[in-house]
């Protein structure tokens, strides 16, 4: 296990398989987007979308969704996920805006390749 601080503060523990978390606060949702690597020493990406809810008896829980995507997939989803968010922003209603990113917090052009 080693410890990783991230840009917002966060402390996270890891285990040896784990290389790079970055958590993504979105609303009620959290995206973690987790680099880690294979026995091979390959390296693959988890996408993990968390939510919170409150139970019936008033704890909460998280529900976790986990997509796993491999290297060899990396440029068609890049490809197959910048289509649609383009096809969702050309054909909002008018007047909708969608605050993009770039246009919050300045933004490194990375791609998956440098992984």
């Amino acid at each position: 296990m080693y410890s990783e601080n991230n840009d917002s503060g966060d402390f996270r523990e890891r285990s040896s398989d784990d290389v790079f978390s970055k958590p993504v606060r979105a609303g009620k949702r959290t995206y973690f987007f987790d680099v880690k690597t294979t026995k091979g020493n390959d390296y693959y990406l988890t996408i993990t979308e968390s939510k919170k809810r409150v139970d019936k008896d008033g704890r909460f829980t998280y529900d976790k969704h986990k997509i796993f995507l491999y290297k060899e997939d990396f440029e068609k989803f890049s490809q197959g996920l910048e289509e649609i968010i383009g096809y969702i922003r050309e054909r909002l209603p008018a007047g909708v805006e969608v605050e993009r990113e770039e246009e919050r917090i300045p933004f490194t052009d990375l791609s998956f390749e440098d992984i």
